[in-house]
């Protein structure tokens, strides 16, 4: 999905896979337009995988997309949304979350998270001055939703710039090809595949997600979904907003 703003243009792009032998992948994510302007992707991952998972995450997702639509803040709307599954499972049950939002009122962008898998954060003109190598890396401890009763999201905050490249991702991207002694280096494979000429959104989500299936020889061993959020400059101008979706059935 592309939402245009002045000279930037956002894109996002989603690529995911259920984990092997399994009808339902336990991931959902969904796109919501907020009501000051901007847009936010929920990511929630239910605890396990198959249907049960779906049916997890899917309600912690229909209950983010409420708030937020409604004009709710990211940290309330996570907040809410952790209190809405520890109610409703008795606090058995649990399920990463991330939001993941352009704030055209504050022209910025959003992160919320509730995993312990990282948001990777890069871009050109971070090179030798945000960091050596131009990657933030939000890692600070954060618990999944719907256990503990005082469990809160991680917040971080950026101004909106050109270049910038967000990776989302659940712990099936993250972890892939652990049982064969290796893991995909989602910053490095990033930095190589952009040096190439491949930034697209569309293009990164789709090549990393493919080499997270390799490491797992095809067979995922839990449900894999990666989402990259690209802040460029606009291009076109047109000033026309896109969705493009694929769906295998």
């Amino acid at each position: 999905m592309a939402l245009v703003r002045a000279d930037l243009q956002i894109v996002i792009a989603v690529a995911k896979v259920g984990k092997y032998a399994t009808s339902e992948s336990g991931d959902t994510v969904e796109v919501v337009e907020r009501p000051h302007g901007g847009i936010s992707v929920v990511i929630a991952d239910g605890q396990r995988s198959g249907k049960g998972a779906k049916s997890i995450s899917n309600g912690v997702v229909r209950k983010a997309v409420a708030l937020l639509a409604d004009g709710v803040r990211d940290g309330a709307a996570a907040r809410a949304s952790h209190d809405y599954l520890r109610t409703l499972r008795g606090g058995q049950v649990s399920a990463t979350l991330n939001l993941v939002s352009i704030d055209l009122d504050s022209r910025s962008l959003v992160i919320a998270r509730n995993s312990h898998c990282p948001v990777l954060l890069f871009n050109p003109s971070w090179v030798g001055h945000i960091s050596p190598d131009g990657w933030q890396v939000l890692n600070d401890p954060s618990e999944a939703i719907g256990i503990h009763a005082r469990t809160k999201p991680v917040m971080s905050e950026l101004a909106l710039e050109a270049g910038t490249t967000a990776l989302i991702f659940t712990d099936g991207v993250w972890t892939a090809g652990e049982r064969y002694g290796e893991r995909l280096s989602l910053a490095a494979r990033t930095n190589q595949l952009i040096e190439s000429g491949g930034d697209q959104p569309q293009f990164l989500a789709d090549s990393l997600l493919q080499e997270a299936m390799d490491l797992d020889r095809g067979r995922p061993v839990d449900d894999m979904t990666l989402v990259v959020l690209g802040i460029r400059q606009d291009e076109q101008g047109d000033h026309v907003r896109r969705m493009a979706v694929s769906f295998p059935v």
